[in-house]
């Protein structure tokens, strides 16, 4: 069963460009290996942290929205948490209403 999900991490402000393009084509290689599938990437750029983690006040804040089977989020989160670039990361799912066709009672 797939479930769409969103995940928001934090990286260190002080990672280059080029370090925050390979953090984040890792965590895209890590679920995409996992069989997540429309994966659609946002980087919110660098912002003000609303308390000091880690003695950082800013970072850079990337956003991933994607569908994946069940067991894809435990390697990713696993991922985030032994890396030194993740200040923190935090993944929920999304709630997704399907349209179910509406039958009409047929009175005779």
């Amino acid at each position: 069963m797939t479930i769409v999900y969103e995940t928001m991490y934090i990286l260190r402000p002080d990672l280059g460009d080029e370090q925050v393009e390979q953090a984040v084509s890792r965590y895209q290689n890590l679920l995409t290996e996992q069989g997540a599938q429309n994966l659609e990437i946002q980087n919110r750029g660098k912002r003000r942290l609303a308390y000091e983690i880690n003695r950082h006040r800013d970072g850079i804040y990337i956003q991933f929205n994607y569908t994946a089977p069940t067991g894809a989020i435990a390697p990713l989160e696993r991922a985030m948490r032994l890396s030194e670039e993740v200040i923190r990361y935090m993944t929920t799912k999304q709630e997704v209403r399907e349209e179910k066709p509406e039958t009409e009672a047929v009175t005779a």
